[in-house]
């Protein structure tokens, strides 16, 4: 593989052996593997990250394929969708060793899942995608929804006991999805149980703007056995991530996507493992998946995601107890955030003056200290006595958060220099990822239209208006976005109503705006968090029909948005190709604006520099000669550049313009 995004090896000897050696079920010698591991070490260490957080950490390189090289050559259909499996370790991929120990056995996870049917489909697989590179891709079966989950798993080495998980393999995770963000439809992180819930919260808070699906997952027992919870989990991660738009980080354990920063364990052996007390999850798998659509989590600003990848290490947890000594040591330097387990409802010993006088003095320093109760259910109500005198002693009431989410969002909002104190005080009590409850108004009456027909239809149960609110409710969006109806949507959105939901044809209502050039109703749904990398049955994405449509500002919108082409480059080159050997030079300016660079090669391994010349095409060589300064040297697949086919055909106009470029920057 030559393009840097699909390695993170170098050109010398010793990253070519390391990333040639054998990755899923291959035998080393024992020489080799030292080898393998030393550069493996060399080249984690050599990769440019910020200074550490935490020196414990241990430099580990993601082990790609090459697989991901076949599915960005030949793209896919619209009937599947792309998912990226990220195996950093835990229980699910782990073995008995000689003496019965469960221990991580590094590439053998992928060979070991074309064994289950239920994770491999094998005769799909073989009549689809049997091509050089992609023996390392898998593809599930058919499981009834929209799109066929194609994916490939890449693992990182070492493999690592989530109980040594640390700041900064966050940190590593997290740029690793940004680094496959536009390749990929959804990702699922192989994780172990213990801090399972700690990395979802922290990557919650790290991922920026976050459009698309992380499903976070692993299993009480190995996939390696008999008796399993793994292989359910991993596929039903692998469904969610592959077919719906839950822009969130997300846990799923035993049938339940719960969202990642209200989620704690609270078992060690049973399966159930995982629960989110005060909030109900976001998805019920049971004969059909069931996504709670009102309760997901969507950005509110337009913007593209971003990993902040830098996190502060001084937060620590104190929980109450009788008789607590005043020796508040957790209170001092390096310190600069607390979590205050408190009991019941958020109450603290009001006869404790010494206790409450430390706090005081405490946030008077810039302490910044956060009240959660010790109770799994419940919140921090500030209207008991013990619990206003944390208030008056600066204790800011945390609500419903869990411990592993609060230190997650104190230590995202400390490592925000740019903040003010008083700023991040107020992050604190701002819900940024969902990560608390805010107390909804009450949904208002069904609109007449539902009443009407539901009157008609004699369905008069919760549950029956409920579907038929389902059923109708994408048809009514779609029509009055068609219509640029944008205080409809609003007060349509003030009724709970999703304005993510798709019509028969797939289509989102960020599709019928952008297919009607409403600029004003595409700027609200990006607000409103739609989903800009939904794609119809015709595998559009919105960006597509306002590239189709040449319409500039609202591309512009998009790509901010986080959109991106998403295409194969040689369809790219397709796409461009045609364009210029048709004179089409608004279309070329919308597929520039969208990220294309105007010298993707098509099928042909022509540019659309050798395309226009070839029809005589003044004014695409006029914009990029001297406007975009596309390389005028490049050879087609015969070996002819530009001036070369323009010599052949005795096009003089174009050898002019070849031969006396007059280059202006400009970014249109």
């Amino acid at each position: 593989m030559t393009d840097k995004l699909f390695s993170e090896d170098s050109c010398d000897s010793d990253a070519e052996l390391l990333n040639n050696l054998p990755l899923n079920g291959g035998l080393t010698n024992g020489k080799t593997k030292n080898r393998q591991r030393r550069l493996s070490l060399n080249l984690a260490q050599t990769i440019p990250q910020q200074k550490l957080i935490d020196p414990s950490f241990e430099p580990k390189v993601l082990r790609k394929n090459k697989s991901i090289a076949r599915i960005e050559s030949y793209g896919t259909l619209a009937e599947e969708s792309k998912v990226l499996v990220i195996y950093t370790g835990g229980t699910i991929g782990m073995v008995k060793n000689g003496s019965g120990v469960y221990e991580p056995r590094p590439g053998a996870f992928t060979q070991v899942l074309k064994k289950y049917p239920q994770l491999h489909d094998s005769e799909y697989f073989e009549k689809s995608w049997l091509l050089p590179d992609s023996e390392h891709l898998l593809v599930l079966p058919d499981t009834g929804e929209k799109k066929r989950v194609i994916y490939t798993i890449f693992e990182y080495d070492p493999l690592l006991d989530s109980s040594n998980m640390t700041i900064d393999d966050w940190v590593l995770i997290a740029q690793n999805i940004k680094k496959e963000y536009h390749r990929f439809n959804g990702f699922v992180i192989l994780h172990g149980t213990d801090t399972m819930a700690y990395t979802a919260s922290a990557l919650s808070f790290m991922l920026e703007n976050l459009g698309k699906t992380v499903v976070i997952t692993g299993s009480q027992i190995p996939l390696f056995e008999a008796r399993s919870d793994a292989k359910e989990n991993l596929l039903n991660s692998l469904i969610i991530a592959g077919n719906y738009s839950i822009p969130e980080v997300a846990i799923l354990f035993n049938n339940k996507l719960f969202r990642g920063n209200r989620t704690s364990k609270i078992s060690a052996s049973k399966l159930d493992a995982f629960n989110s007390p005060n909030m109900s999850p976001l998805v019920n798998i049971g004969i059909k998946i069931d996504v709670d659509w009102n309760n997901v989590y969507r950005p509110s600003t337009i913007a593209k995601v971003h990993v902040h990848s830098k996190l502060n290490r001084n937060v620590t947890l104190l929980r109450l107890f009788p008789s607590i000594t005043v020796e508040t040591s957790f209170l001092r330097e390096p310190i600069e955030g607390v979590v205050l387990q408190t009991y019941g409802a958020g109450n603290a010993p009001s006869n404790r003056k010494d206790i409450l006088n430390e706090f005081r003095e405490a946030t008077k320093r810039g302490l910044i200290i956060v009240n959660i109760t010790q109770c799994p259910n419940g919140k921090v109500d500030p209207s008991y006595e013990t619990g206003n005198a944390l208030i008056e002693a600066g204790v800011i009431p945390g609500s419903d958060m869990t411990p592993e989410a609060c230190l997650a969002k104190l230590s995202y909002i400390l490592s925000k220099d740019e903040w003010s104190l008083e700023k991040k005080r107020e992050m604190v009590r701002t819900n940024l990822r969902g990560e608390m409850t805010v107390i909804r108004e009450r949904r208002v009456e069904d609109v007449s239209l539902v009443q009407a027909i539901a009157s008609t239809l004699k369905v008069s149960t919760s549950d029956e208006i409920e579907k038929l609110r389902s059923a109708l409710y994408p048809a009514i969006v779609c029509a009055i976005t068609a219509r640029g109806d944008v205080e409809s949507l609003i007060q349509l959105k003030k009724n709970g109503i999703d304005l993510c939901a798709c019509d028969y044809d797939m289509r989102t209502p960020l599709h019928i705006a952008v297919s009607h050039g409403h600029k004003d109703v595409v700027k609200y749904l990006l607000f409103e968090g739609v989903n800009v990398h939904a794609k119809d049955k015709n595998n559009e994405t919105p960006l597509h029909l306002a590239i189709k449509n040449q319409q500039h500002e609202i591309i512009k919108m998009l790509i901010e948005a986080g959109a991106s082409l998403d295409l194969p480059k040689n369809r790219i080159g397709d796409l461009i190709t045609n364009a210029a050997a048709n004179g089409k030079l608004q279309l070329l300016r919308s597929l520039r604006l969208a990220g294309a660079t105007l010298e993707e090669k098509d099928t042909f391994g022509r540019q659309c520099i050798h395309a226009a010349t070839e029809r005589n095409q003044l004014e695409i060589i006029d914009y990029l000669v001297n406007v975009i300064n596309v390389n005028r040297h490049k050879t087609d697949l015969y070996g002819r550049t530009a001036k070369d086919i323009a010599q052949f055909f005795g096009y003089k106009h174009i050898l002019h313009i070849l031969e006396t470029r007059n280059f202006q920057k400009n970014f249109c």
